[in-house]
């Protein structure tokens, strides 16, 4: 076998806990252990990518990954770290939804060569469809009791948590039964001993433990990884615009890359150890340097760069990494032109913009009606002489006096001009 997987997994943070045993049953032969992914949403965001990456480094081990994509219990709902239930899925849409996250999957994971330990995907609906409700509570439900059930934090929580108002439905319950079975029939079909997941999937993981013991008179055994935390107390995996997807087009590449870019000094020494494939050695060096010069951030330019290539590009990350240093380039004015639009647009995401038309362009326009007058940036004609006369105004990056003209040669792509007062007050023009 290759590295130790538990090993691995402690000197990065990323072990919570394990069932005894778990590491002598990993050292005697190569082993499958699956993960299971939500298919609600046609693509995985960054909450996601410590599971993926504890299936990436356990092939890297040398062991075999499965990806379970939950469609049966997409239509159900977890639980867990849930306060209410969640929609329901038809299967067009969950079959769509699973091929985009193997996509996603496959850039971690190596499913198409011929390794012995090549990635598998599989999705739970296909062997839980054909199940009637009456041999699902003979096969399975007499094995459990609800003493067991109702013991499991995700149930204990939800009942007498705040919205135990709305109680807890029977769908809902039966959850961590379905999740069981699942292991049990990997356990089964696919000689599947081990789940992981994040510490708040102990219970549910545990009921699979136990069905496989009950039913299969065998032994399953669980690994779980813990909840990324942030240093400031927000949610890990969140911004301002919600989640941060790894879909390009729900998420941009800059923007990603941004998100990691501004971590603080705490979090980026936590994160380039759970979501990069840098060695101990490497990323020791790293963070010693780190805290010597922390203020050339380092750590954090490393981290994106190895997490946008990962989930994106190369390519990707040099766009992102070139829009980042843009604003502070010295020539700003031919870099900015070699952004496309959508990247542009990215940077300056929440700049105040205004809309001239071309034909005010005709004679130029002048600076006070570019601050003031044509665009209400500044609070009056007053207020941007006051700028002007101080030197405080550029456009493009370039200062600029009163007597100053804009005209369709300042244009960016054809259509924008960016305006600065002082160094903290951004504008954008926008001529259509």
């Amino acid at each position: 076998m290759g590295k130790s997987f538990v090993e691995e997994l402690t000197w990065r943070g990323m072990l919570h806990d394990t069932m005894p045993g778990v590491e002598e049953h990993l050292n005697e032969a190569m082993r499958s252990a699956y993960v299971g992914f939500d298919p609600t949403a046609d693509s995985l965001h960054i909450g996601n990518l410590v599971p993926i990456m504890l299936l990436a480094h356990y092939q890297r081990c040398g062991h075999k990954p499965v990806a379970l994509v939950g469609g049966a219990t997409g239509m159900i709902g977890d639980p867990s770290g849930k306060s209410s239930e969640r929609n329901l899925l038809d299967e067009a849409t969950l079959r769509h939804n699973q091929e985009a996250i193997k996509n996603q999957l496959s850039h971690f994971l190596d499913f198409e060569s011929n390794a012995p330990n090549a990635a598998t995907l599989v999705n739970n609906y296909d062997w839980m469809k054909e199940f009637s409700f009456l041999e699902f509570i003979r096969d399975v439900g007499k094995h459990i009791t609800v003493n067991y059930m109702m013991a499991k934090d995700s149930v204990k929580n939800r009942i007498s948590g705040e919205s135990s108002s709305d109680g807890m439905s029977f769908t809902e319950f039966t959850y961590q039964l379905v999740q069981g079975y699942d292991f049990l029939h990997l356990y089964r079909e696919n000689s599947c001993t081990i789940q992981m997941g994040g510490s708040d999937q102990w219970g549910n993981i545990t009921t699979g433990t136990e069905l496989i013991r009950r039913i299969g008179n065998g032994k399953g055994f669980a690994i779980t990884c813990p909840l990324i935390t942030k240093s400031d107390g927000s949610k890990f995996g969140k911004s301002e615009g919600g989640n941060v997807w790894l879909d390009a087009n729900r998420t941009s590449p800059y923007k990603f890359y941004q998100y990691w870019l501004n971590s603080s000094d705490d979090d980026a020494e936590k994160y380039i150890k759970i979501f990069t494939f840098l060695e101990q050695n490497e990323i020791d060096s790293l963070i010693e340097e780190h805290k010597e010069m922390p203020h050339f951030r380092l750590l954090q330019k490393c981290l994106a760069e190895e997490i946008t290539t990962m989930v994106h590009s190369k390519e990707d990350f040099e766009n992102a990494e070139k829009a980042s240093n843009i604003l502070f380039s010295k020539s700003f004015k031919e870099d900015i032109k070699t952004l496309d639009e959508k990247i542009f647009l990215d940077v300056f995401e929440g700049v105040p913009q205004a809309i001239i038309s071309l034909t005010d362009f005709g004679e130029g326009l002048d600076m006070i009606g570019a601050l003031a007058a044509k665009t209400n940036f500044l609070n009056s004609n007053g207020e941007a002489r006051r700028a002007l006369k101080e030197n405080s105004v550029s456009v493009n990056k370039e200062k600029v006096k009163e007597d100053y003209t804009l005209t369709p040669e300042d244009l960016i792509n054809d259509r924008y001009i960016i305006l600065n007062k002082g160094k903290k007050n951004t504008y954008i023009i926008k001529v259509e």
